[in-house]
């Protein structure tokens, strides 16, 4: 390609990036790796390296390909764009991640697989549902198999991109693993379903077993870029190099510090392998921060820097900024006090608002605690990872009317909905339907729907009152499944609650009930940006959502887990449970490479906090009613002292302070005065009004206190903290 010859609107653009974002934006096509630290604008790069392949090189939308992790991402990356180049000029283009991409593909190459094009996919619940079914049908016990374990280890060879076939066969566990796979893969295909794992295999497959194909794609997509390739796995790194192996246009951004998904198959390795395959490849750093202050970023590089030969540099035009607070507490009690009376202090101050806290945690189980603070408080908050919407079970029964509908061969809809809301079909029909149609070499979903064309014909086969209750669905299903060539999503939705009369069995007339009409109702507000005959495209963007696509702004704090915060920041970050057994978690204490993705987790949860950021130690943990002794986390001896202030000399003692004195001692709440608190003291709290202390903790020049209100609740206090005036002495 010739040097291009930028148009002054692109110019202005890229005047506004840093020396080492335009040098990644502007570098000539070509293998490019981008080393793009935590909060250095990877998206913006992205986004303009698009945007100049178009504006400044001429290249076709059509013609680039980008791959993002979240649905999220891709949503933000196109806005963009839009903005950037104008909604014509950016059409075309294709923007997602690694599953819709594949999902894509397989739907328009139908023919090289068995699945055809209409076909579905499976979400966890169906996956476990169908091993379930496998294990039954090779009379395998979920005692001595556990469906997770099973789950994990499918899962596992699919991203290593192993077949039923190629599954290791050395120990009876692997050959009966082996078994269940290929028993559940023949499960999948028989239902036309592939889980999220199969949208790359087969994929991969396609693009290696048929050399045309391979060459009609990269033909098609002449530019590929890839964001967070750390977390690529084996099969999605294979598919990106058979695409762009010939023209070797690949831009792809990561950082192996920030590589935390190891457990799920992703391979930091992928970015050496990257310049082993492609050794022309341009290596362009992205250094500077635009997200956190200096001591945020001082703290996350002492962290990492174990990891790194050469210290790792990351550096901001924000200045300095509040130093990180370590704080130890008593117990997990205490620490969830801790962090909603900082919160309540902060917003008090005008320091932050309650939708600019995020707390953070190693494991799901350490937010229940949490959550009973805030309950107490009466404070909202927002927890990522619970039930997720598209897991109700409302929205799983709507959801699997429409899967239905589109694809009568997923029995795994057909069995949760066949009896929902009830309509007098029974085990023992369910029975009768599903044998017949295992005899006939058909699905149960596609025997109903020959029922319904010819009733008569199925006297002998369901008799009675079996075959009345079956054709009434059936009928039912044939009149949806003609219904939806013309109309929406939202259209169809309606006429299935209608028909079946969903709104009365959801509304029982309780809270709970009026709860799932409400989620009935967002899920048609969903179905509702949804045009005509777009059922394939609604199914599908439900299907490979994800929790960070459904978390919305609000004036809430964020209660989430280490993994779940990546791509996110706020204004004011916890991390909590910062002890030996959490983090890092006890199942990688004698694993080193287990241990440094723990390492690297904690870097990504520092690189979270904008402003403010506090790491907290109990130094016990209730286990069955008795506190156990805990060890603060070692990770936490990596902290630059000149970062930090509050307890990290108090949590280790051979650690010596070299550039100034510990700064607990005048640290608490900034000016304000505390007073020493004694048993018998009367204090007025903020909320709580006023009550008698009756006991005092000394910790770490602070105290803690048990005042017992006249209200009637009893309640530990952090006397720095609480929003307390003495009443009389």
């Amino acid at each position: 390609m010739t040097e291009p010859s930028l148009p002054a609107s692109l110019e202005a653009l890229l005047a506004s990036l840093n020396p080492q974002q335009r040098e990644a934006v502007t570098a000539p096509p070509g293998p490019i790796l981008v080393w793009a630290g935590p909060g250095s604008g990877k998206t913006r790069v992205l986004t303009y390296r698009v945007a100049y392949l178009i504006a400044a090189y001429g290249v076709s939308p059509w013609n680039i390909l980008a791959v993002t992790f979240t649905n999220k991402a891709a949503r933000e990356m196109e806005e963009r764009l839009e903005q950037l180049l104008g909604s014509t000029r950016a059409s075309g283009l294709t923007v997602g991640t690694f599953h819709a991409f594949c999902a894509r593909l397989l739907r328009q190459e139908a023919a090289y697989h068995p699945f055809t094009s209409r076909f579905v996919i499976a979400d966890t619940d169906d996956q476990r549902r169908l091993l379930q079914q496998a294990m039954k049908d090779l009379n395998i016990s979920e005692a001595y198999y556990p469906i997770s374990l099973v789950h994990t280890k499918i899962s596992q060879a699919k991203n290593a991109g192993l077949w039923p076939e190629d599954y290791p066969q050395g120990s009876p566990r692997d050959r009966t693993i082996a078994k269940i796979y290929q028993r559940y893969q023949a499960l999948l295909e028989a239902s036309r379903a592939l889980d999220f794992d199969d949208l790359l295999l087969w994929a991969v497959r396609l693009l290696s077993e048929y050399p045309g194909l391979r060459e009609k794609y990269a033909r098609r997509y002449q530019h590929i870029l890839v964001d967070e390739f750390q977390d690529t796995n084996t099969l999605q790194y294979h598919l990106v190099r058979l695409l762009a192996q010939d023209h070797r246009r690949l831009f792809v951004v990561g950082d192996m510090d920030q590589a935390i998904y190891r457990w799920r198959g992703a391979d930091y390795k992928n970015l050496e392998r990257f310049q082993r395959d492609f050794p022309e490849a341009q290596v362009i750093p992205l250094e500077e921060n635009y997200r956190s202050t200096q001591f945020i970023l001082d703290a996350a590089m002492g962290v990492i820097r174990p990891l790194h030969r050469k210290p790792k540099r990351l550096y901001t035009r924000r200045g300095q900024g509040r130093r990180v607070v370590v704080k130890e507490v008593r117990d997990t009690y205490q620490e969830a006090t801790y962090v909603v009376e900082t919160i309540l202090e902060l917003v008090r101050a005008g320091e932050a608002r309650l939708g600019d806290v995020a707390i953070m945690y190693r494991t799901n189980a350490q937010s229940r605690v949490l959550e009973e603070r805030f309950l107490e408080y009466r404070l909202p908050y927002r927890l990522v990872g619970a039930q997720r919407f598209y897991g109700r079970r409302e929205v799983k029964d709507l959801l699997a009317y429409l899967r239905l509908i589109y694809n009568p061969a997923d029995e795994s809809s057909l069995l949760r909905i066949i009896n929902v809301p009830s309509r007098g079909i029974g085990m023992k029909t369910l029975a009768a339907l599903r044998t017949y149609a295992q005899r006939q070499g058909k699905a149960a979903g596609e025997v109903l729907l020959d029922l319904a064309h010819d009733p008569d014909a199925y006297h002998a086969v369901f008799p009675g009152r079996m075959h009345r209750a079956l054709y009434a669905f059936a009928v039912q299903m044939k009149t949806w499944q003609e219904e939806a060539l013309g109309r929406s999503p939202l259209a169809l939705l309606d006429r299935i609650i209608e028909d079946v009369g969903y709104e009365a069995y959801v509304r029982d007339g309780s809270e709970e009930g009026e709860g799932r009409w409400e989620n009935v109702q967002e899920l048609r507000r969903i179905a509702s940006e949804y045009p005509p005959e777009a059922l394939e495209a609604f199914l599908e963007d439900v299907a490979l959502v994800s929790d960070q696509d459904t978390l919305e702004n609000g004036d809430a704090p964020t209660l989430l887990t280490l993994h779940a915060a990546k791509g996110l920041e706020f204004p004011v970050v916890f991390i909590v449970g910062l002890v030996e057994g959490l983090l890092p978690h006890e199942r990688s204490m004698h694993d080193p490479e287990s241990l440094n993705e723990e390492r690297r987790l904690f870097y990504v949860g520092i690189t979270r906090a904008m402003n403010r950021l506090y790491l907290v130690v109990p130094r016990t943990r209730w286990a069955f009613g008795v506190p156990e002794p805990q060890e603060p986390s070692r990770f936490l001896k990596d902290l630059p002292m000149e970062a930090v202030e509050g307890d990290l000399l108090k949590l280790f003692p051979e650690l010596r302070r070299t550039t100034r004195e510990p700064s607990s001692r005048r640290s608490r709440r900034g000016s304000r005065a505390v007073p020493a608190y004694r048993v018998g003291m009367r204090v007025r709290h903020a909320r709580w009004g006023e009550g008698t202390v009756v006991s005092v903790e000394e910790a770490g020049g602070d105290q803690i206190l048990m005042v017992a209100f006249d209200g009637g609740t009893t309640k530990p206090l952090l006397a720095s903290m609480a929003p307390l005036e003495v009443v009389e002495s």
